[in-house]
């Protein structure tokens, strides 16, 4: 049975979700993520004083605003993403056009896009918050290595990124497939959307797309670098 048939009869309303939630809140955090990470170029206060402003909200205000504005969009439009990969023609060996390319980076982006949030979310916090967790399971696996308190912001998240040559790549290419996923992804939601329909208009979108996409890889790599050229 197609793994896309579930959808049913709200097939349409699921795929505009999608869509959406890949531009908000999705797209949105992922650009207020990087660029709070690349305040470590402005230096290590800088840096620790954006941290800072997020977690000064408190624990319990932030567990509210990570999982109905982050968390469960993000899972929504990675299952979802999933079952439209699972549907897809992967036939791009026999017709190289360039949409066909891009369709499949779309699909393989998002697929290790999704890997890589679920394996950062829990090497930087541990996926859980409770001490018992982050002490007994998330540390000895090698997670939860983010500490923010007492000025060690950058220096956890330095330590952790740069902990070996291929973790530093690892979070490269991470980093890279999430906004390239997400700049490609304003593209199809547009076309989703009735924003650029005709083939003018669409050859047109592409413009706006990919300079948002270059900032990003930008502002993903730059940060990058500041962390590694720390004091």
């Amino acid at each position: 049975m197609d793994c896309a048939s579930v959808f049913g009869q709200r097939e349409f309303f699921i795929r505009r979700m999608h869509s959406l939630t890949g531009v908000i809140p999705v797209g949105g955090f992922l650009v207020f993520h990087l660029l709070t990470n690349a305040s470590i170029l402005d230096g290590v206060s800088t840096f620790q004083y954006r941290v800072d402003q997020i977690h000064d909200l408190g624990d319990f205000t932030i567990l509210l605003l990570e999982w109905p504005f982050i968390f469960l969009p993000i899972l929504f439009h990675a299952i979802i993403g999933t079952m439209i990969v699972c549907r897809g023609m992967r036939n791009v060996a026999d017709y190289p056009y360039t949409g066909n390319v891009r369709y499949t980076l779309q699909r393989w982006t998002g697929v290790i896009a999704f890997l890589f949030i679920l394996w950062h979310v829990f090497h930087v916090h541990g996926w859980l918050r409770t001490e018992w967790w982050i002490e007994h399971v998330a540390r000895p696996l090698g997670g939860a290595q983010f500490e923010y308190k007492h000025d060690l912001a950058a220096i956890t998240t330095a330590k952790a990124v740069w902990a070996s040559w291929w973790m530093a790549a690892w979070y490269a290419l991470g980093t890279l497939c999430c906004v390239y996923h997400f700049a490609n992804g304003l593209w199809t939601t547009g076309i989703t959307w009735g924003v650029w329909i005709s083939p003018h208009a669409q050859r047109w979108a592409n413009v706006p797309c990919a300079a948002i996409g270059l900032v990003l890889a930008a502002i993903a790599l730059g940060s990058l670098y500041g962390l590694a050229t720390l004091p």
